[in-house]
């Protein structure tokens, strides 16, 4: 979104885990070479931003060194509260004065300090009036540009695409299923701490937005209810996602209950894009994310908004190097791989 290179590496930097993807581009399309994944170290990262960029820089390092790789690039996305992605509309002229006007835009739509922000925009494909240009204004404080790019840095790394995650979603699930001429399609990635929300309208993002729920909603309700650890909270809950184990009946209460408020959280999105979209609605939407698999949750999203979901598969065109991944190996990072592998496919050039 920022600055842009080519052959990078794809960073994803969650609250609960970091993942990297190795990716080669061709006209044929994109192979995955090298994926890696590990524990983002505890604390580090809270709603997008990095406080420990020590600490997350080491973690990093450790997966460059274990995919092998000798590129020098990285291509990483912010996500978060300090970053604002917003459609607008402006009076129609030549789009290189578009650059010059968006600042003064911004300052009527941006809730941050003008000097303190890193500006970018996307034109749109499609327009109100013939008198005017939609715009996607997407801003980062300048706070969060240098806690990502410092990360970076200290691996030796250059940070050469800096993006907004919801992009990289985008990204991926264009390489694997095209544009869609007709349907408005959600795309709904349901991390550790935020979900995700993109909307893909005639080819383009017009909403992109961090919904303030995840995984750890669920675990913050169990250790609450039952008056115990945050970890052994986070057990239970992973014990009764999985089935593997037997836990109280009031732990599967809790996670339907927690359930409704995700699904209420989900609901709101959906009138904000209505209400800021001249009224789209999503005619299709597709999930993913670790926290996807929470019983009873993408059910019970699907009831309540009356929208039919669909998993989203980050391999369904994207290949991966057979003497390297199994198929198997394949699904167990589906759910998790999309940001990262939509970030690795990024090159100069490119229009978002």
């Amino acid at each position: 979104m920022f600055f842009k290179s080519k052959k990078v590496l794809g960073l994803d930097i969650g609250t609960s885990s970091i993942k990297i993807a190795e990716l080669d581009v061709s006209r044929r399309g994109a192979t995955l070479q090298s994926f890696g994944f590990a524990p983002t170290p505890p604390n580090a990262v809270a709603a997008g931003e990095i406080s420990d960029i020590t600490s997350v820089g080491i973690a990093v390092q450790g997966l460059i060194s274990e995919i092998q790789t000798k590129r020098k690039n990285i291509s990483t996305g912010m996500w978060g509260t300090a970053v604002i992605v917003k459609k607008i509309t402006i009076p129609k002229m030549d789009r290189k004065l578009i650059q010059d006007q968006i600042r003064f835009e911004a300052e009527q739509y941006i809730p941050f300090d003008i000097n303190n922000i890193s500006l970018a925009h996307h034109v749109l494909n499609t327009s109100a009036t013939d008198d005017t240009i939609d715009l996607l204004l997407i801003a980062a404080q300048n706070e969060l540009v240098f806690q990502y790019t410092a990360v970076v840095e200290s691996t030796g790394m250059k940070c050469s695409v800096l993006d907004v995650s919801g992009f990289a979603l985008a990204n991926c699930f264009e390489a694997n299923y095209g544009r869609f001429a007709r349907d408005v399609v959600g795309i709904l990635n349901f991390g550790a701490s935020i979900t995700n929300f993109v909307v893909i309208y005639n080819g383009d993002v017009v909403f992109c937005r961090d919904i303030p729920v995840g995984g750890q909603s669920y675990t913050n309700e169990i250790h609450k209810s039952l008056s115990i650890s945050a970890q052994e909270a986070e057990a239970l809950k992973l014990s009764a996602v999985s089935r593997r184990g037997e836990v109280p009946a009031e732990v599967h209460s809790i996670i339907s209950s927690t359930n409704e408020m995700v699904t209420e959280e989900v609901r709101n999105s959906l009138d904000f894009l209505s209400a800021t979209t001249n009224g789209l609605t999503l005619t299709r939407c597709f999930y993913t994310g670790g926290s996807s698999a929470t019983t009873g949750l993408i059910e019970n999203v699907s009831r309540v908004t009356g929208i039919p979901f669909e998993p989203f598969n980050p391999f369904a065109k994207i290949k991966a190097n057979p003497k390297k991944f199994s198929r198997d190996y394949l699904n167990q990072i589906s759910h998790f791989a999309a940001i990262a592998t939509g970030l690795g496919i990024r090159e100069s050039g490119d229009s978002q």
